[in-house]
């Protein structure tokens, strides 16, 4: 029996900044029927609106306006060099909304701070989300935000992929390392793969394709499978075969030490972004 529709969304949802993430959201709720009419969006970039005008139909602004007081929701979706500069132009229209924000780094603090509102869910989305398939950390601040803001966020979120609570905000800078800047680690390997493909002998083509189905087939096995990986990864690395070749080599070469320390300066970064662009 298929899943009952999702209840429509009653309010109107204003989005702050319409490049990749942005669109990746707005695209999920309007195939899922959500009125053109609900929307505001304001994108101060032209190449940005005609996008979104040819694409889904939705008159983006250069600026905000009064039209913003209607929104229930606000999707902050700018980069956190100018989240505060966008705030002071739009937090007089929507001190009565619920902010979603989807910018690395910059803390709820500061949100409350340059918004006038406690109402606030910190996000860390990944770009996955831009065919339906992210992995969006959630943190809420406090009790202002209710049980109905939650379920809301959810439900704007669905679109994108799965969505998971995390119970303390500075979670969401290891968030950022792991899941936020994740797809590139993964492309990362996949190019590696591939390179070692075709200097192996298979055609450019054929090796990439090779590459990608393994990622995404060992990806669906770890999370259907309910056994850790390190359990999965034993089952099919036999003592003296060609797996075992391949991870003896990693080890010899450090290669999990130095991912593991790839990710901090990940997560050092994500730190460094709040204190820098939040703390005004």
């Amino acid at each position: 029996m298929p899943a009952p529709d999702p209840a429509p969304i009653a309010q109107p949802i204003a989005f702050i900044g319409g490049g990749n993430m942005a669109s990746a959201i707005l695209g999920g709720l309007l195939r899922q029927g959500l009125p053109v009419s609900q929307v505001e969006v304001v994108e101060p970039f032209e190449p940005a609106r005609e996008r979104l005008a040819r694409d889904w139909g939705v008159q983006a602004q250069a600026t905000a306006g009064d039209a913003l007081r209607r929104a229930g929701l606000v999707v902050w979706a700018v980069k956190p060099q100018t989240f505060q500069e966008a705030a002071r132009a739009v937090a007089p229209f929507v001190t009565a909304a619920l902010h979603l924000s989807v910018a690395a780094g910059i803390r709820s603090d500061s949100i409350a701070r340059w918004t006038g509102t406690q109402r606030i869910v910190r996000s860390m989305p990944n770009t996955p989300a831009l065919v339906g398939r992210g992995m969006t950390a959630l943190c809420a601040r406090g009790a202002a935000v209710t049980a109905a803001d939650r379920a809301l966020v959810e439900q704007v979120l669905a679109p994108t992929g799965a969505t998971l609570w995390v119970d303390a905000e500075a979670q969401l800078d290891a968030v950022t390392a792991l899941s936020g800047s994740g797809p590139a680690y993964v492309f990362y390997f996949i190019e590696a793969m591939a390179r070692a493909g075709v200097e192996m002998g298979l055609p450019q083509d054929k090796a990439l394709q090779l590459a990608i189905g393994t990622f995404g087939g060992a990806s669906e096995l770890a999370r259907s499978a309910g056994e850790p990986p390190q359990v999965l990864r034993e089952r099919v690395t036999s003592k003296g075969g060609t797996t075992y070749a391949a991870l003896t080599a990693m080890q010899e070469a450090g290669v999990a030490e130095a991912f593991i320390r790839a990710m901090h300066a990940a997560q050092r970064r994500a730190v460094e972004l709040g204190d820098e662009f939040g703390a005004a």
